[in-house]
């Protein structure tokens, strides 16, 4: 198995990051969301490769087969992960591609390390520009969304994920756009992620304000929402993260749950085939993070 070292822990131990490499060709990296590992991207993986692209996908810290510390939940410390798995690699002109929590890591790099070794970027159902409702982001969601999120966690991890998944694809007693066998794989890839992770990272993707991150994104953007994400509302997200960046390209998904790298994943395909292949108009950052 492969993988990266990330620094080291509280207790000086290695960090270290589970990660696939697939094909050969112009770079592309995968960020999987909450609370799943790399392994979410299994039909992406599958296809991307054919076209002369390389296609790496890693799991974060506490989730899959990479280490699971007891800190470093924060993004600023994820996307120092981030960057050592590009730095490792030695990647040039990478197009990054996080979805949900993963939107976040994106954010976070490009401000923090000024885009290095960026040359594209793709937001997909992603948590950006943030998420949580304050006096200054009305369109948020209330916090006591979340403060449930971690109170069922805690009370029964294994029943908090089997619900979760469903909302994630938009199961329900008329809709059944993923089957059990496929829920039961994600709880799988769920569960093995350890618990402080798992709280951890609902505290860091609903409470970190990426909005000034985004106004230093100048590489070509693509931003992709289902109007029937439940899990990340796109009125809460999607549509503020195209505010915020407004030369991106913004398609959106009608009817698409949340896990539409699952649902929708023939069109997510084809439309990240299409951006990393021919890209979309650089913008200048803006002036101001008021939107």
């Amino acid at each position: 198995m492969s993988y990266i070292k990330a620094g080291t822990d509280a207790q000086g131990n290695d960090v270290k990051l589970f990660y696939t490499d697939q094909g050969t060709g112009s770079p592309v990296v995968l960020i999987h969301g909450w609370p799943l590992s790399h392994e979410m991207w299994d039909y992406q993986l599958a296809e991307l490769p054919k076209h002369n692209l390389r296609v790496i996908a890693y799991d974060r810290r506490g989730f899959g087969k990479s280490s699971q510390t007891w800190t470093g939940y924060d993004y600023d410390t994820l996307a120092a992960d981030l960057k050592a798995v590009l730095d490792e690699l030695d990647l040039q002109n990478v197009t990054l591609v996080g979805f949900s929590m993963g939107g976040g890591e994106v954010a976070r790099y490009m401000a923090n390390y000024g885009g290095a070794r960026v040359a594209r970027v793709a937001f997909v159902s992603a948590v950006t520009p943030y998420l949580l409702k304050t006096d200054d982001n009305p369109d948020g969601v209330d916090q006591d969304v979340f403060d449930t999120m971690v109170e069922n966690i805690n009370k029964d991890r294994a029943d908090f994920l089997q619900t979760f998944g469903k909302q994630f694809y938009g199961v329900n007693l008329i809709s059944h756009p993923v089957s059990q066998a496929h829920l039961d794989g994600d709880f799988a890839r769920a569960y093995v992620a350890s618990h402080k992770a798992t709280v951890d990272c609902v505290r860091s993707f609903s409470e970190t304000d990426f909005r000034n991150d985004l106004t230093q994104i100048t590489v070509p953007t693509l931003i992709i929402h289902g109007d029937s994400d439940k899990t990340v509302p796109i009125e809460s997200s999607g549509e503020l993260t195209s505010n915020a960046l407004p030369n991106a390209t913004y398609i959106v998904y009608d009817g698409a749950p949340h896990g539409l790298f699952v649902t929708e994943k023939d069109r997510l395909n084809q439309d990240l085939l299409a951006f990393v292949q021919e890209g979309v108009t650089t913008r200048e950052p803006l002036s101001t993070t008021t939107y």
